[in-house]
């Protein structure tokens, strides 16, 4: 299973109020990072791509730019646990790929642990995708996981 992790391009500042917080959206800035990634993934995402996208606005419009249907978790809110991306995504059972987009921190708590076993403070960039593949193997009847990045890519180099 291909589990892709898209960070909410740059979005509009606001007051440290929750309600205010689910309701900025995009920069120019912001737009213009969510177009270009999107036009990366639909190069490389397979058709039966899975597309989970956060409430706030600025996860939302970042999601249209794919231009693609997606469904609205509330479980991937800002503040949301790196657990709860993995329970959305149906990790590592699902059959089909799944791209979630999201925040920081869960996005980058969610890559630490999927690479080195463990929740850490990792920085992803605003707009960036991280292409995570999990490939499992029957070795003398039991399983052997590997979770391997394929790639990780920022709007701003392509």
């Amino acid at each position: 299973m291909d589990l892709i992790l898209w960070r909410h391009a740059e979005a509009q500042a606001g007051p440290g109020d929750l309600n205010a917080d689910m309701e900025r959206p995009l920069t120019a800035k912001g737009k213009r990072q969510a177009a270009t990634m999107a036009k990366w993934l639909e190069k490389h995402l397979p058709d039966s791509t899975r597309v989970l996208a956060s409430p706030a606005v600025r996860a939302v419009d970042t999601a249209r730019a794919l231009d693609r249907k997606f469904k609205i978790v509330k479980s991937l809110a800002p503040g949301a646990e790196a657990a709860s991306l993995l329970i959305a995504a149906d990790w590592p059972e699902s059959r089909q790929p799944v791209l979630i987009v999201g925040h920081q921190p869960t996005i980058g708590h969610l890559a630490s642990f999927l690479l080195f076993g463990s929740e850490q403070d990792m920085s992803i960039r605003k707009g960036s995708v991280w292409w995570f593949t999990n490939r499992s193997r029957e070795v003398d009847k039991s399983h052997d996981n590997k979770v391997m990045l394929r790639t990780a890519v920022c709007p701003d180099y392509l």
